[in-house]
């Protein structure tokens, strides 16, 4: 939503004049700045001169939610201004002129200072200078792409890169003489908005209808424009990022800290919490994750979700996701108020792949935020602190942090190869490279990855990934010697974005006791106990999930101990060792599928067959 209406002044262009072609030989391309100075004369010429700021209210919908925006924005800076309520959730968004920023329910804001968030706000500020026109208000690379048959009409497609940004495309009817759409990579999808219902204000002609499309149409964002004016009287428009604003929480009187105990399962973190009074409730904690609730608790709070957003992941699928706000979060004795959620169907899938079924939902980024966070791994718990009475005073490295959306990220490199890696304590993975940070460095030859596995499962749905072993991790100055590492095969979803390199999970992360502040950027690494321990992968060449009928062996690794036991996809195992499954969880069978090399796992199938595993490392 914030993306639609910050480029939205990109949409108060019109024509652009093509030059005919010749028969041969094949003629020059045209000049696109030619046809973009012919744009801005067929939609208000030197009307555009003068103009200094944009005022417009729109109404939004998407969803199935509907809700006012007012934007401004200024020509000459590209500084712009927005603010939007949406079913239960509101907020804010900006450009500094310099950097992004956005502004959630609570009055929290945070940088946008991760590499793609800061090139797509550089091409928002672009379009708002209309710098296409005005060229010395923001240099950028601007081509003639090519000439385009969509929808019965012919297109000129001009290409356009701002220095700083990332390259945009915007598509101009050669009938109507009107940009039509414009269209932009985002993370790791392409937005596309199209500009419809052109009406005349102030001597300009302006769409006052845009619609933009991510490729799957119930989640389309529909902007209609209720009011728009230039250069109006008004008081002045504070663009900087907002100050913190007074705290929604309550800290336990006398105290400057909570430690509560940590659950480890599967390579995740759970901790329990109350909500609206109610529980305890026992939840995924994941440093980069909204507040999330499922169906079931949301049921049992007597909540109601509202809105069908879309939802995504590590994996290719979307999934819909409501909103809904819960009175109160209790963490022992932190108490947050009016707290919106996120409500996913994810219940079956952590019955399934977790094999638990008393699962509420996900906290992390909303707690990060707010409170400077320890987690010890080692000890099983974390603490959170009292902003504004906590100084870090550790030994642990120092690590800057920037953020994509809600997600910390942190510069580093896998043998000696550059990037941004995620830091991801709601994964279960060492390392996971995205598709095309793997594919444009040739990551599996360079590793002799071939086989590949299941890597995990998300709100997007299963992942798929070539096994291999990294020599060496580094995230700022922090090494992290021999993690397993996943080559994602992911052709969309978090792990197809090709501003990311990676996503660093538990098996590199529980080698260290972190601490987390969010408000200033930073973490700290401090190496604990386990950190010389071997970053092992499941060494039988399995994928198993609890089913209907027990645990099931949804995968199997070509060649691996498994694969040469005679077990394929789709058995089920009555017992390991002797033992019911019965009484058993999947994460200590996970657990025993990753013993040391040697180790002989019997396993009885539901077929009545006995087999036994000779466990061996896979890479």
């Amino acid at each position: 939503m914030t993306l639609v209406t910050r480029t939205f002044v990109a949409t108060l262009c019109a024509a652009l004049a093509t030059l005919a072609s010749a028969a041969a030989p094949p003629p020059p391309a045209p000049d696109p700045v030619a046809i973009l100075g012919a744009a801005k004369a067929a939609s208000g010429g030197s009307a555009w001169n003068d103009l200094k700021t944009q005022h417009s209210k729109v109404t939004l919908s998407t969803g199935g939610l509907t809700g006012p925006v007012e934007r401004w924005s200024e020509f000459s800076t590209g500084r712009s201004f927005l603010t939007y309520s949406l079913g239960p959730t509101s907020g804010a968004a900006g450009f500094d002129g310099n950097a992004g920023w956005t502004q959630d329910a609570a009055g929290e804001s945070r940088g946008e200072s991760a590499r793609a968030a800061r090139e797509l706000a550089v091409n928002a500020g672009y379009r708002d200078q209309l710098a296409f026109w005005f060229p010395a208000r923001h240099p950028a690379t601007i081509v003639y792409k090519d000439r385009e048959h969509r929808d019965d009409a012919d297109f000129d497609v001009v290409s356009i890169t701002p220095a700083g940004g990332r390259e945009f495309d915007l598509w101009i009817n050669a009938d109507t003489h009107l940009i039509e759409r414009l269209v932009e990579r985002e993370a790791s999808e392409t937005r596309t908005e199209y500009y419809m219902d052109f009406r005349a204000v102030h001597g300009l002609r302006l769409p006052f209808r845009v619609r933009a499309t991510r490729g799957d149409p119930r989640y389309d964002e529909v902007v209609t424009v209720d009011a728009i004016d230039f250069d109006a009287p008004s008081k002045p428009v504070n663009f900087a990022r907002p100050a913190p604003p007074a705290p929604d929480y309550t800290f336990p009187a006398g105290k400057s800290e909570v430690q509560l105990p940590i659950t480890l399962a599967n390579g995740h973190i759970y901790v329990e919490v109350r909500l609206a009074g109610k529980g305890p409730f026992l939840m995924l904690l994941d440093s980069g994750g909204a507040n999330v609730l499922f169906p079931q608790t949301v049921q049992a709070l007597g909540l109601k979700s509202a809105g069908a957003i879309a939802a995504t992941g590590v994996g290719d699928a979307k999934s819909d996701a409501g909103l809904t706000r819960v009175p109160s979060l209790d963490l022992g004795g932190i108490v947050l108020a009016n707290q919106v959620f996120v409500t996913l169907p994810l219940d079956a899938q952590f019955r399934r792949i977790e094999g638990m079924d008393h699962v509420a939902g996900l906290v992390g980024y909303e707690l990060f935020k707010r409170f400077p966070t320890r987690i010890d791994y080692v000890q099983k718990r974390i603490v959170f602190y009292q902003p504004g009475q906590w100084t870090y005073r550790g030994g642990g490295v120092k690590v800057p942090i920037q953020f994509r959306d809600h997600i910390p990220e942190v510069e580093g490199s896998i043998d000696g190869v550059p990037g941004v890696f995620d830091i991801d304590t709601g994964s279960r993975s060492s390392l996971t490279l995205t598709a095309p940070f793997a594919e444009t460095n040739k990551l599996a030859d360079k590793y002799h990855a071939t086989a590949e596995v299941i890597s995990g499962a998300g709100v997007g749905g299963p992942a798929r990934a070539r096994l291999a072993r990294g020599a060496l991790l580094k995230l700022g100055g922090v090494d992290v010697p021999g993690p397993v590492t996943l080559l994602s095969t992911a052709s969309s979803g978090a792990l197809a974005d090709p501003a990311l390199a990676g996503n660093v999970g538990y098996g590199v992360l529980h080698r260290f006791n972190l601490v987390f502040d969010y408000r200033n950027e930073a973490m700290w690494f401090e190496k604990n106990a386990l950190f010389d321990d071997k970053d092992v992968h499941d060494r039988a060449g399995v994928w198993v999930e609890r089913g209907k009928s027990g645990i099931e062996i949804v995968d199997v690794l070509s060649g691996g101990p498994a694969a040469q036991a005679g077990i394929k996809s789709g058995d089920l195992i009555r017992s390991v060792d002797g033992k019911p499954v019965a009484g058993l969880t999947l994460d200590a069978l996970r657990t025993r599928l990753k013993a040391a090399p040697g180790t002989k796992v019997k396993l009885t199938l539901a077929s009545g067959r006995a087999v036994t595993l000779t466990l061996r490392d896979l890479v």
